[in-house]
């Protein structure tokens, strides 16, 4: 039993949806949501989820979960004239889902601090169907305390929840997940298209890699499933939300004085693919900007 009475789910996008949905069936309290759009908002209603403005949720709920674009759309909406600040309460509980920048996070957590609220970040990785499995891998920074009291909530949409230290810690590691992730499928891409040029079947070579050491997470997802067949949809994590992570990675590596040429590989091939109009496209399509010739992009 949760010891919370009421939460709320503001912004119920791609991963946002699902996450509120297993929240609201397997968290065993009431559930209200938010989101400019009102389609998630009635395909929800089903499940217990009653529609609310940002507001209504603030005043009603003792936890609030934020599953929003950016970090710049977590700060405008928290620090607005009726925003999440201004109608936060003592002893609230704000978990962000978001993928923010690490200075940012730790801004908002003082802020919501001085309002006798806490503030956590609680990003996420893994793709729509583990937000719809529920096996979602969630990476939480703040108090150790807060954080247990949190968990059995964030059991119901997440398989893998990891505690990472201080308010920040979660968006550091989640940063620097998406940082390698990134860079991963750079190098598939790279790898296919030498062996493409030199006369190997670039099916041949990614089944090889599953047998060898260059096997990995990224290579069995996006190499197989996506750079091989050229399928790279539009309601998956796009080249536009991909290059914001980088930027927080780039940001971060800056701030703590390291190079990071890897990661700035990665923005060169993502600004690519922006020019090029894949900007909503799933973020491997950068394999069909590296080597244009392999293909057509499903």
């Amino acid at each position: 039993m949760s010891e919370f009475q009421r939460a709320g789910f503001i912004g119920l996008g791609v991963m946002g949806e699902p996450i509120c949905r297993n929240l609201a069936t397997k968290g065993g309290l009431p559930v209200l949501g938010c989101d400019t759009d009102t389609a998630p908002l009635q395909r929800l209603a089903p499940h217990g989820v009653v529609a609310a403005t940002a507001q209504q949720i603030m005043r009603d709920c003792d936890v609030v979960f934020l599953s929003l674009p950016s970090g710049e759309v977590v700060a405008q909406l928290a620090r607005a004239a009726d925003g999440l600040l201004a109608n936060a309460r003592g002893g609230q509980l704000i978990v962000d889902l978001s993928t923010s920048p690490v200075d940012v996070t730790r801004e908002l957590a003082a802020e919501f601090a001085a309002k006798g609220a806490l503030f956590i970040d609680a990003p996420v990785a893994r793709t729509r169907a583990a937000a719809e499995a529920g096996t979602l891998s969630v990476m939480i920074g703040g108090e150790e305390s807060t954080f247990e009291r949190v968990k059995p909530l964030v059991s119901t949409f997440a398989s893998e929840i990891t505690y990472c230290g201080p308010v920040g810690s979660g968006q550091v590691v989640k940063i620097l997940n998406n940082m390698v992730l990134f860079e991963t499928v750079v190098a598939l891409s790279e790898a296919r298209a030498i062996a493409r040029r030199s006369g190997v079947d670039p099916q041949v070579l990614l089944d090889t890699f599953t047998r060898g050491s260059a096997d990995s997470f990224a290579l069995r997802n996006h190499g197989l499933k996506a750079i091989l067949p050229g399928e790279f949809p539009e309601k998956a994590f796009p080249v536009d939300y991909a290059r914001k992570d980088l930027r927080y990675a780039l940001a971060l590596a800056e701030q703590t004085g390291v190079q990071a040429l890897g990661a700035r590989n990665v923005e060169h091939w993502f600004s690519a693919a922006l020019a090029q109009g894949h900007g909503n496209r799933y973020f491997p399509v950068i394999s069909r900007v590296i080597d244009p010739d392999s293909g057509t992009i499903a």
